[in-house]
């Protein structure tokens, strides 16, 4: 059975992305369409599904990572913020994004909240872990690299 650790991040959250659009809990609030994603970003996503990317990244994150805050993911989802002729500086990305996401992850039963904060639930693992299996046999039988090997 594959981890999230065994397959490329880029497939898994597009797959995961694809689910969480499907839930009825996770749903992309009205206030996501005008706002950038941190201070360090010029405009505002471009992809319309943007919402549940980030939702499926950040599952991912949780998942591998363990008990992290929203302080900590701000710091992860920051970037380099040029100002004027001086060097880049780091910018923190918007926390309200990150814990709206976080509260429809743990109502959705993906994530659950510990003092030290958030870890995934067992429920989650499993689906994440279901999804991992399976891109992983699609790329086993589509890779030449991983027949040659085997």
């Amino acid at each position: 059975m594959a981890k999230a650790y065994d397959i490329p991040a880029n497939h898994l959250i597009i797959r995961l992305a694809d689910q969480l659009k499907k839930d009825k809990k996770i749903e992309q609030p009205g206030w996501a369409a005008f706002v950038k994603t941190g201070s360090h970003v010029e405009k505002v996503p471009q992809n319309k599904d943007w919402w549940y990317i980030r939702c499926a990244s950040l599952v991912r994150k949780v998942y591998i990572r363990g008990p992290v805050g929203v302080s900590d993911l701000k710091s992860m989802y920051g970037g380099r913020k040029r100002i004027g002729y001086y060097l880049d500086h780091h910018r923190d990305a918007g926390g309200a994004i990150i814990r709206r996401a976080l509260q429809q992850l743990e109502m959705s039963g993906y994530i659950t909240k510990k003092n030290n904060g958030r870890i995934i639930s067992n429920e989650g693992m499993k689906k994440v872990d279901r999804l991992a299996t399976e891109i992983y046999k699609e790329f086993a039988g589509s890779r030449p690299g991983l027949q040659r090997y085997a």
